[in-house]
């Protein structure tokens, strides 16, 4: 009854979002010309997969996030037990962000969690560019973005679990993220992502802070249509979090009429920092990675 009360409310949102009178939100821009735009616009999205990119939201603009999350495609988990994963949630998340101005924006989001080791889960997110990419002015583009998460899911009774939380502030977990990309010519862009996650309270054989560096590359199909693939890699000690994988994800944007649909294939199974980059502990070689698609409906000031 929840995945088909969940169903209707999807497709009641896009029934709405459709009738919407909007604008195409990217235009073909040639190849001599690509130099000359200013500012450029680096990804397609505030997203590139799983983490942020360098873009912000324009200033007035709401953008309302629908993302979801399936089980294993394949591995003891997936196969066509499951549809491929398609029977099981590993994550839901529904959010709004706004921009403040064309270079602040803020967001307010809620995941279900992937119950390993957080679920209910609140997220604040602060996101500042610093630098906009533009012929004579500045070679790259660059963004700092802060996030808060807070779980309110009951306490466990065990007090070696995770989510025992003794006290109210291990509810809390962070991260912090200097994103930094450039683009080259009219179709390539590449992002370096190093970012900090810190927890406060983890189990006795892991770390409270955690540093990973992303990295992801975006190829501009056309002027609606992209490719991107993005990596986190984690610096950890050996003796630590040794079921622990690095996020990999593959995804496809499309832009059109104010909307940004993105199609994509993750080992991660939660949404948020504090959640694929700590936490993943599925394995593509085998079959541990699953679908995933996110809906962003923009609504602008006229």
């Amino acid at each position: 009854m929840k995945k088909i009360f969940f169903f209707k409310i999807f497709v009641l949102i896009s029934l709405v979002s459709f009738s919407q009178d909007t604008t195409v939100v990217y235009e073909e821009i040639p190849d001599a010309e690509v130099e000359e735009a200013t500012p450029i616009e680096t990804f397609y999205s505030t997203r590139i997969v799983n983490g942020h990119s360098v873009e912000t939201l324009k200033k007035g603009t709401l953008e309302f996030r629908v993302e979801h999350r399936f089980g294993d495609l394949a591995g003891d988990n997936g196969g066509i037990n499951t549809l491929y994963g398609l029977d099981n949630a590993s994550d839901i998340r529904i959010a709004f962000e706004y921009g403040i101005t064309d270079k602040l924006m803020i967001g307010l989001g809620r995941s279900r969690g992937t119950s390993l080791p957080y679920r209910s889960l609140i997220d604040g997110l602060l996101k500042y560019r610093l630098l906009h990419q533009e012929a004579g002015k500045s070679p790259i583009s660059a963004t700092l973005i802060g996030s808060m998460f807070y779980t309110y899911m009951p306490s466990s009774s065990l007090l070696s679990d995770i989510a025992a939380f003794p006290k109210r502030a291990h509810r809390f977990s962070y991260s912090s993220q200097l994103n930094i990309a450039k683009k080259f010519g009219k179709r390539w862009s590449l992002a370096l992502m190093p970012t900090y996650v810190h927890r406060n309270y983890v189990a006795a054989d892991d770390v409270n802070g955690l540093f990973s560096l992303g990295s992801a590359v975006n190829f501009a199909i056309n002027s609606k249509v992209s490719l991107s693939v993005e990596y986190y890699n984690n610096f950890q000690k050996e003796d630590t979090r040794e079921k622990y994988h690095n996020s990999l994800s593959i995804a496809v944007d499309w832009v059109t009429f104010g909307h940004n649909f993105k199609v994509y294939l993750t080992n991660s199974g939660g949404f948020g920092e504090v959640q694929f980059i700590p936490y993943t502990n599925t394995d593509w070689a085998k079959g541990q990675f699953r679908i995933g698609f996110c809906i962003a409906r923009k609504y602008m000031k006229e």
